[in-house]
């Protein structure tokens, strides 16, 4: 029998959110171990010993211990590759998703973190907004949006024609970012618009979102 996998993490970390995801795309079964991280269980060196830069998630499976999150979906993806969905695309095809993949990490998530950042996790902790990084971060969206625009107007997901890493690691800043003022930039972009339409729909992202009410 195959070790049990372990997340710790919070149901509000994006980071957290996009392993969840992925563990459910490929309905393998974990156990979540919460990390309350407003008294500071991310900073305890029990915590460290898994990810010794006090950050969520971390993951266990076994002897093997990982972090950050976009590996440890890797290596779902790859090790679990014949479980649920197919989340990865074997051969030539697999070189096109990792640039995506590089897409979501270094041109995405910078810009849609800082965004939630200021509009969704700063009221929900009653810190004021700073307008101007909005402005600024809303300006580089778009131009984000604007590629992945055409993008979307030739293959259905951004990997290719199937669901991938490449759509399922941009899920949980996309739905905080659904929930606020950015959302116009998604919508007023029809193939960006149904993309999100239909990624933020699949039953193994609902599960992750019902976990956090």
């Amino acid at each position: 029998m195959a070790e049990i996998m372990k997340v710790h993490g919070s149901v509000i970390s994006t980071a957290t959110q996009r392993v969840l995801a992925c563990l459910n795309e490929k309905e393998l079964e974990f156990e979540f171990i919460p990390v309350n991280m407003a008294v500071g269980e991310h900073k305890k060196d029990s915590f460290l010993a898994i990810n010794p830069f006090g950050q969520v998630p971390a993951f266990e499976q076994g002897d093997l211990k990982l972090f950050e999150s976009r590996a440890i979906t890797q290596y779902i993806a790859h090790g679990y590759a014949e479980k649920g969905t197919t989340l990865i695309i074997p051969g030539k095809p697999m070189a096109t998703l990792s640039v995506w993949m590089e897409v979501e990490a270094h041109q995405f998530d910078p810009v849609a973190s800082k965004l939630n950042w200021e509009l969704f996790f700063k009221p929900m902790f009653g810190i004021p907004t700073d307008n101007a990084a909005v402005e600024e971060n809303e300006a580089k969206l778009t131009k984000v949006l604007d590629v992945y625009e055409a993008r979307l107007a030739q293959s259905k997901y951004l990997g290719g024609d199937i669901f991938t890493l490449a759509d399922l690691h941009h899920l949980p800043n996309i739905s905080c970012a659904m929930k606020t003022q950015v959302k116009k930039l998604f919508d007023s972009r029809p193939h960006v618009s149904a993309w999100v339409a239909d990624i933020t729909s699949r039953p193994a992202w609902c599960k992750v979102v019902a976990m956090g009410k």
